[in-house]
């Protein structure tokens, strides 16, 4: 894995504590979206504008084909990285903190997932909602609420809808990529 996409701007990689982000070349990362430290950022993921991705205490990583939305943060504890799978949908302004999310997870606008939590895969956490700590997401499940429980097992549209958001994001991510090299 290259440590640098290749831009004709100055991208917000900031070593910290002498780790340096290492992000996939085929990535696309907005310009004002902020990468600090020991982070690692798969293939064909893409982080969007004043997003805050934050390994300073820990490590995080990203898996391929995740995106991580405007406004969003992610960061750790000195005890616990943040781990988050492939084709993962992070809605806008949603909050990542200290947990394992695992593939084909979409969390909607405004969630916030705390330190400890476990989420499976096949998972949506609801727009709103707040997944509290060292709580155990079970995959397949339709998560909402403030504390967020399960309300249903997910359903065949639902997969399709996480699909369709995964391949939109990557798209996208490439479509911006292009453009930036014009």
């Amino acid at each position: 894995m290259e440590s640098v996409c290749e831009v004709s701007y100055k991208l917000p990689i900031v070593e910290f504590n002498g780790k340096k982000p290492a992000i996939h070349p085929t990535c696309y990362v907005a310009s004002n979206a902020t990468i600090i430290g020991d982070v690692e950022i798969g293939e064909n993921c893409s982080i969007w504008p004043n997003a805050v991705i934050r390994g300073d205490e820990n490590k995080v990583v990203i898996r391929a084909k995740s995106n991580v939305q405007d406004n969003a943060v992610i960061h750790v504890t000195e005890e616990t990285p943040a781990i988050i799978g492939e084709g993962v949908v992070i809605g806008h302004a949603a909050v990542l903190h200290a947990c394992r999310v695992g593939d084909h997870v979409l969390v909607g606008m405004n969630s916030v997932v705390l330190n400890n939590t476990v989420i499976g895969d096949w998972v949506i956490v609801a727009a709103g909602s707040v997944v509290t700590e060292n709580t155990v997401i079970p995959p397949n499940s339709l998560v909402m609420g403030v504390p967020a429980r399960v309300v249903k097992p997910l359903s065949s549209r639902h997969e399709k809808l996480i699909e369709k958001k995964i391949a939109e994001y990557v798209e996208l991510g490439r479509r911006y990529r292009e453009t930036d090299r014009l």
